[in-house]
């Protein structure tokens, strides 16, 4: 008994790269542009790739543990681990099966990833290439007073939501909803949104403006249940839409250094190829 930490991570080390590599190939981008991925088999996909994350963190916890074990050598022999112990590190976490599966609160695998060379505009950016969306700021939502911004915002349907948004960023978010609508009709059926257009200052700064100043970014849940802030994990159909966004470029907020899935906000490139064409 006293070698069951060591050899339970060496086949969970064994397993993990195996898994991620199946998962990896079921999660590519080529399944997210059709509805052969029926909404069953997608959930299932994400639960796997969150068991990946879970089985990661049990491992660093027998290691913990194993370290701790190792400083009762000096007295020449390492005591086996503690029953309770061992089964609190393997304790499950919940039922897998749950009647709304899309709100289900799970970590975010690979969180400092999830955006794979995406970049956000950035608040400096924004403003030289886009001007100030009004001169006076405060912490609270006031309306957009630049007649060239203002002159390009609309307020549409843009499937399962209604947004305040720029015209490219809301033509944008259509495409990326029926492809969603098309792939994922159940998923589609229980988008809502927390708010689009928000003319404000960064809360804590003096004059930083807000991505969603600008009509460039949206807030989103599931079932009309909101994320909690910061605190690494997120709604399971959050981290199913974040792909969809990532093939049309844009940025999920689970990456930030203060953790915010249920933001998303146009990429600095995809902002520059609009600028190019003439969009804004």
């Amino acid at each position: 008994m006293r070698f069951l930490p060591a050899i339970i991570i060496a086949v969970a080390v064994v397993l993990a790269p195996a898994i991620w590599v199946g998962l990896t190939y079921l999660l590519s981008e080529e399944d997210f542009q059709g509805s052969a991925v029926d909404s069953g088999a997608r959930i299932e996909v994400e639960m796997l790739r969150q068991q990946v994350e879970d089985l990661q963190i049990r491992m660093q916890s027998l290691e913990r543990e194993i370290t701790r074990l190792s400083a009762g050598t000096t007295r020449g022999q390492l005591g086996a681990p503690d029953p309770a112990d061992v089964d609190e590190v393997f304790r499950d976490t919940g039922p897998n099966e749950i009647i709304d599966a899309y709100a289900q609160v799970v970590l975010i695998a690979n969180r400092r990833n999830v955006n794979r060379g995406l970049e956000v505009a950035g608040p400096r950016f924004l403003e030289e290439r886009l001007g100030r969306p009004r001169d006076a700021l405060s912490d609270d939502c006031q309306p957009m007073t630049n007649p060239e911004l203002s002159n390009k915002l609309v307020l549409q349907d843009v499937g399962p939501i209604r947004v305040n948004m720029l015209q490219p960023a809301a033509d944008s978010l259509r495409r990326v909803f029926e492809t969603v609508r098309s792939a994922d009709p159940d998923l589609y059926d229980r988008i809502n949104t927390s708010g689009s257009l928000c003319v404000r200052r960064i809360r804590g700064t003096v004059a930083s403006l807000s991505t969603h100043s600008y009509g460039l970014a949206v807030d989103l849940n599931i079932d009309g249940h909101l994320d909690n802030f910061t605190d690494g994990k997120t709604q399971l159909g959050l981290t199913i839409l974040a792909d969809f966004f990532h093939a049309e470029g844009w940025v999920w907020g689970a990456g930030f250094n203060r953790e915010d899935s249920m933001h998303f906000e146009i990429s600095r490139s995809k902002l520059e190829e609009w600028l190019d064409q003439g969009l804004l």
